[in-house]
């Protein structure tokens, strides 16, 4: 992790630190208030989804630890929100291990709190664009954190809508070197919903709010998202909205359809 001059780039809105405001969080600029902003008055419901997908996240992580993961790692990390992953992991396991991977700035302003590990597990930091999975599996410090000779979670959490080019090819690249019995646990922003209390006209002019920043954003319907999952076996109820995904903790999981507009998985390589 470096320790040289930070650029944040702070005239400049980014999806991080949009997503740290709308779950309440404090390191953003005005360029990022200002986007998250206008995306609450075009889809109010933006909130309720950062705050579900963080569940989600929450939900995964302490599946997978039942499942007997020990090595994690978590793509597109953002800023830290408490309780981040690892957290999570080396509650239900101490031993457990973590690579975070972000590429804002202010993510690795911020990453010696994603560092404070357990003694008998490993968290490490690299700072890297996820439109670069092989400059990912090269980082030195993925290697001395991890090995990858043993199962490891994968961990894209509403990262790859803001990921330009083939992200098939980036998750197939990623998940190629990682041991049988590993996994995959994504979420992904999704426009399928078009009925009840669903807002597709709210989630198109979201969608702008970001593009118009330069932020690049791409929702994915149901059969896309299935697409990452080929070849690996589906945890049961597969893809689904992610506040149905084994939804113990949502008093009322209904509440939340056609709100919550992301879909989210675990899948398993055998």
């Amino acid at each position: 992790m470096s320790d040289g001059p930070i650029d944040l780039r702070t005239d400049v809105a980014h999806s991080a630190r949009m997503y740290d405001y709308f779950l309440g969080g404090k390191d953003s600029y005005d360029a990022d208030r200002v986007a998250a902003e206008q995306a609450l008055k075009d889809f109010p419901h933006v909130q309720l989804t950062a705050r579900t997908n963080r569940e989600f996240m929450r939900h995964a992580t302490r599946y997978l630890a039942g499942q007997g993961i020990r090595q994690y790692l978590d793509i597109g990390t953002g800023i830290p929100t408490e309780p981040n992953l690892h957290q999570i992991a080396q509650e239900q396991a101490s031993e457990s291990r973590i690579v975070y991977v972000d590429n804002d700035p202010l993510v690795l302003a911020h990453a010696r709190a994603l560092l404070v590990s357990t003694p008998e597990g490993r968290t490490t930091y690299i700072q890297a664009d996820a439109a670069d999975p092989a400059a990912i599996l090269d980082a030195p410090e993925l290697r001395k954190t991890l090995d990858l000779s043993q199962p490891v979670a994968l961990s894209l959490m509403a990262l790859l809508h803001f990921v330009p080019g083939d992200v098939y090819d980036i998750v197939n690249t990623l998940m190629a070197p990682l041991a049988p019995g590993s996994y995959l646990a994504m979420s992904h922003v999704t426009t399928d919903f078009d009925e009840g209390d669903a807002d597709p006209e709210g989630m198109a002019r979201l969608l702008q709010v970001y593009a118009d920043r330069g932020i690049p954003v791409r929702a994915r319907s149901h059969t896309e998202v299935a697409r990452f999952f080929d070849g690996l076996e589906l945890v049961e109820p597969g893809v689904t909205v992610i506040h149905r995904w084994r939804s113990e903790g949502i008093a009322h999981p209904q509440s939340y359809d056609k709100r919550v507009s992301l879909y989210g998985a675990v899948g398993k390589k055998v």
